[in-house]
């Protein structure tokens, strides 16, 4: 029996703790198909274009991962590729309670896709995109988080904002 899977998210953009993930959820299934959410509501530094070309060079190695983007419901997109199991990152504690809701409303919706949450390498639990982008806006060294050339992206896209772009301005923290 062929499985494929499913490992949404909005990629803004891809590091080392989605490439983890993928490759791992990879390894389970025949085929993962890793989904680029169009439209979330989140500010975005990158063009869904840019997202998906950003993670295809990512995962360009790993043969059984094809990269796809969506709109709308993420399980509605699964079932309309064949999915029968949606993967989800777990980086911290945190995680768990909103994957866990998401988890159970999806069941709802189609009780015919398993979620299944892998946690992620000890090495990334601190990366998220949102910190990535502020550490770069804020001159600091991202290449432990993720591939050089989404830091080149990072540092161009940025550059064109001058720091003050809409996707730069509202982060905050650090």
């Amino acid at each position: 029996m062929h499985v494929r899977a499913v490992f949404p998210g909005s990629f803004d953009p891809v590091h080392f703790g989605h490439m983890d993930i993928a490759r791992r959820a990879a390894r389970l299934f025949d085929e993962l198909v890793v989904a680029v959410y169009a439209n979330p509501q989140k500010n975005l530094l990158f063009t869904t274009e840019e997202r998906l070309a950003l993670l295809r060079e990512a995962m360009a190695d790993v043969s059984n991962i094809t990269v796809a983007s969506y709109t709308g419901l993420t399980i509605n997109f699964a079932k309309s590729i064949g999915a029968k199991v949606m993967v989800r990152g777990l980086r911290v504690f945190s995680d768990f309670d909103n994957e866990f809701r998401m988890a159970l409303a999806n069941q709802e919706l189609d009780k015919n896709i398993e979620t299944i949450a892998l946690i992620t390498d000890h090495r990334y639990t601190f990366i998220s995109s949102s910190t990535v982008k502020e550490i770069v806006t804020l001159g600091g060294e991202v290449t432990a988080m993720l591939p050089p050339f989404v830091e080149t992206a990072i540092r161009q896209k940025i550059h064109e904002h001058d720091g003050t772009g809409p996707a730069v301005r509202k982060q905050s923290g650090l």
